[in-house]
């Protein structure tokens, strides 16, 4: 499903170049629930921002679904993150201005699916992770945990080969860390490739593997 090689990435800090990723080689196979690890600075923010086609990389190679990414335009960036990953944050990105149902039918407003038909799919995807009662509340009304139960409707609802999670439980408490857990790995017992970058043990402890991060390169795999 993914495969990363040699990838290379700098960014320009004044007169400087600063090498971000130092030649990684990574393959997630299709169906896995992986996670991410590392300290501040390793580089796990850019590897994902790579992954999810938000950030391109300067050599090297990274094949989603055995299709090149790189140098793609806009349009065809955008294609593929549509066509294949869904994404979740620790901040949430919900739109304040709209309901819980409203912020999940999103991606399907943006696929011109008619406002009727997206909002009964959203009404399902909601009911899914529990919180169908909630469909007509706002993000201000609601829990962190709610919110990201809304975060991960929202992102299922485009049908993604691959969900991208980052620290989708660092403003959580314990026991909804758990709940939002259960949901990734239901997902990931679907067939959905799971991918979630995180600085927690209880969190990498339930995944399949652990990829760590250190300084740019990977260290454990």
């Amino acid at each position: 499903m993914i495969t990363l090689q040699n990838i290379h990435k700098y960014y320009e800090v004044g007169a400087n170049k600063l090498h971000v990723l130092k030649g990684l080689d990574m393959t997630i196979e299709e169906g896995e629930l992986v996670s991410i690890m590392g300290s501040s600075g390793s580089g796990k923010s850019t590897l994902l921002n790579i992954l999810g086609i938000l950030d391109d990389y300067d050599t090297g190679t990274y094949t989603l679904n055995h299709t090149p990414m790189k140098n793609l335009s806009q349009t065809k960036a955008a294609y593929y993150r549509n066509q294949f990953l869904g994404f979740v944050f620790q901040s949430f990105n919900l739109l304040s201005f709209k309901n819980a149902m409203e912020n999940v039918a999103l991606p399907l407003y943006y696929q011109k699916v008619p406002r009727k038909e997206r909002n009964k799919i959203a009404l399902e995807y909601l009911d899914r992770v529990g919180l169908k009662e909630w469909a007509e509340h706002s993000p201000n009304e609601m829990s962190g945990g709610q919110k990201q139960r809304v975060a991960i409707a929202r992102a299922l609802i485009s049908k993604p080969k691959v969900i991208l999670a980052d620290e989708p439980t660092g403003a959580l408490d314990t026991k909804t860390s758990e709940e939002v857990m259960e949901i990734f790995k239901e997902v990931n017992h679907e067939g959905i490739t799971v991918i979630i970058v995180t600085h927690e043990n209880e969190v990498a402890n339930q995944t399949q593997r652990v990829i760590r991060l250190k300084d740019g390169n990977i260290i454990n795999y």
